[in-house]
């Protein structure tokens, strides 16, 4: 099966572009990265916190099948709505320290949209130690989601 999640590495950057376009409005993609219940649905996590505002902040939490709970937070930094999202990313109780994420919302006509996200590790190992872990499969599974579940909203 294709990736339709495109991850581009470029060799000795510490950072990350991964682009992907969508059947879907631009309004409705960007929602699904906003509206917690969406979010839940689309990553298999629980929202504990989603505040969708410059200086709001945000908190997940996934269970595995061993009953094992895993955090995720971070800080918005900016948010211009059907536009991007700028903010910190950090797994609780990891190896892997605090990285900052851009993501870009993109109109491609009135039943298409992309979604780019930069990402920036705080070293090119970090990065490569991400890329090593079936990192690049989750975000197509998780983007594969969130396109079926988003088709359920239109």
């Amino acid at each position: 099966m294709e990736r339709k999640t495109k991850i581009d590495a470029e060799d000795g950057k510490q950072e990350l572009l991964i682009t992907r376009e969508f059947d879907l409005p631009l309004e409705l993609l960007f929602k699904a990265h906003v509206e917690p219940e969406i979010v839940s649905e689309w990553m298999g996590t629980k929202v504990l916190k989603l505040e969708g505002k410059k200086h709001g902040s945000w908190q997940f939490e996934t269970t595995d099948p061993h009953g094992n709970k895993h955090g995720f937070n971070g800080v918005i930094h900016e948010f211009v709505p059907d536009q991007k999202i700028t903010r910190t990313f950090e797994m609780e109780n990891s190896p892997f320290p605090v990285q900052l994420e851009f993501l870009e919302f993109e109109s491609l006509g009135e039943e298409k949209s992309k979604l780019t996200m930069h990402i920036v590790f705080k070293s090119i190992t970090l990065r490569d130690q991400m890329l090593k872990l079936p990192f690049a499969q989750g975000i197509n599974m998780a983007h594969n989601r969130l396109q079926e579940i988003a088709n359920k909203l239109k």
